[in-house]
């Protein structure tokens, strides 16, 4: 956790500080209560402790600013003898608790550790709200217009039981998009499972989702129960179907249209109760002219069909989804990174992710993994994301040679650490060249 201490009494404060370092936070004072609200402007804290009486602003009129201000922050207050009826009434207004000098160290280990906990808890509840979607009740992480309809649709298919083709690049979530409509239907009791049709050679694959007999073949030396079977009453995913073989997509078009099946070298015939979900990252239609991929079966899977568009056509859910990234790997790596940074959210957001979801997932992670501060900055991603900022131009998106001209000079502005003037002579211009440029106050310059 961030710890800010509002604490004008140097011996005390510095003492808190080395303490709490010592336990493996991260601690930073301040001297009174207007610094601390300066100081709040600049970094993300998660508790405040702060002495009562104080130059200026004192802890009681910071901790009412605070409780309006910054609601999800824990107060905890430092108090003498002679204030700790006032520390109890900050706690019925809200304060987390009191601490009194001369400070008992494990005293405030303890109220610390408690936090801590209760951050932990409220994070994860927060994460599976999120994974949920807006409206709480969806397993889906989205905030763009384009993500609501297929949303809507999803919803649309709870109270159906039809089969349903997913389609969508790799990576922009299928798999995920699978889960949820099991998850809302009737039988999401009920078993899921999963097949990526692409990673199997064909008796493999025959195998695995028919099952055996035992010595069907060599090898076999004991009957199995195939994926078919075994996701009785629920939902089977296939992923990647169109890399199935075409004589088993006869077999699979039997399974369907009959509710029925052999296991490979079995003469007892299965029934079974199965949703099939398909995914693939093909144009279904065209492979059905060349004959790789049968018709029929197509329509007996795609009763509905659901289409998940690519990330770099749904802008705004970069940053909902790299926000429940850096928590999940920062909590997994044991990493105490709480944020992004402006810059480095803006190259996130200039990106066009031809990975999708899978790859801004990854871009996050290895950011976790090698950022050594509080929050993923631009040095810590890849740095082919900035070239692919330039090359990875599509129809619609093209800028203009003043916006490029503006975005390319405040990238320098930004490499010089705001200071304009080295910019300027960067760019090989005068000052008055970079205002006009970007249309700012010639007196910021």
């Amino acid at each position: 956790m961030n710890i800010l201490i509002a604490e004008d009494e140097d011996v005390s404060r510095k003492h808190l500080i080395y303490a709490l370092e010592d336990e493996g936070y991260s601690a930073r004072g301040v001297t009174n209560g207007l610094l601390a609200l300066q100081e709040m402007e600049k970094r993300q804290y998660q508790v405040l402790i702060t002495d009562i009486k104080m130059p200026g602003m004192d802890g009681l009129e910071l901790f009412a600013i605070m409780r309006e201000k910054y609601p999800e922050i824990s107060v905890i207050i430092i108090t003498g003898y002679g204030t700790v009826q006032t520390a109890v009434e900050a706690i019925k207004k809200g304060a987390e608790d009191y601490i009194t000098k001369p400070f008992n160290m494990d005293d405030l280990l303890v109220k610390l550790s408690k936090i801590k906990e209760r951050n932990s808890l409220k994070s994860e509840i927060e994460a599976l709200k999120a994974s949920a979607g807006l409206s709480g009740k969806i397993p889906f992480i989205y905030k763009s217009a384009g993500m609501r309809l297929v949303m809507d649709m999803i919803d649309k298919l709870k109270d159906s039981d039809c089969n349903v083709t997913i389609t969508g690049a790799t990576g922009s979530g299928k798999g995920q998009a699978a889960k949820l409509i099991h998850h809302l239907s009737v039988r999401a009791e009920k078993p899921f499972i999963g097949i990526n049709c692409a990673v199997l050679t064909e008796e493999l694959l025959a195998s695995e989702l028919f099952g055996h007999e035992r010595g069907a073949f060599t090898g076999a030396v004991a009957t199995k129960k195939g994926l078919i079977e075994l996701s009785h009453d629920g939902t089977l995913f296939l992923d990647e179907i169109a890399e199935m073989p075409t004589n088993l997509q006869a077999r699979l078009l039997k399974a369907i249209e009959d509710g029925e099946f052999y296991r490979v070298g079995g003469t007892k015939l299965i029934k079974v109760d199965v949703r099939f979900i398909a995914a693939t990252n093909h144009n279904i239609k065209t492979l059905i002219t060349t004959g790789k991929f049968r018709e029929d079966l197509y329509y007996r899977l795609n009763v509905m069909e659901v289409n998940i568009p690519p990330l770099k056509e749904r802008k705004d859910d970069i940053k909902p989804l790299a926000t429940f990234f850096l928590h999940k790997y920062a909590a997994k790596y044991k990493k105490n990174i709480t944020a992004i940074s402006e810059k480095a959210m803006r190259t996130l957001m200039s990106y066009d992710f031809p990975g999708n979801v899978r790859e801004l997932e990854n871009i996050i992670e290895r950011g976790v993994i090698i950022e050594s501060t509080d929050a993923i900055t631009a040095g810590s991603l890849p740095q082919g994301l900035s070239f692919f900022q330039i090359e990875t131009l599509t129809p619609g998106k093209i800028l203009t040679i003043e916006q490029l001209t503006k975005d390319y000079t405040q990238r320098v502005i930004e490499m010089y650490d705001g200071n304009k003037s080295l910019a300027a002579d960067a760019l090989g211009i005068s000052r008055t060249s970079l205002w006009r440029l970007l249309k700012e106050d010639v007196t910021d310059v």
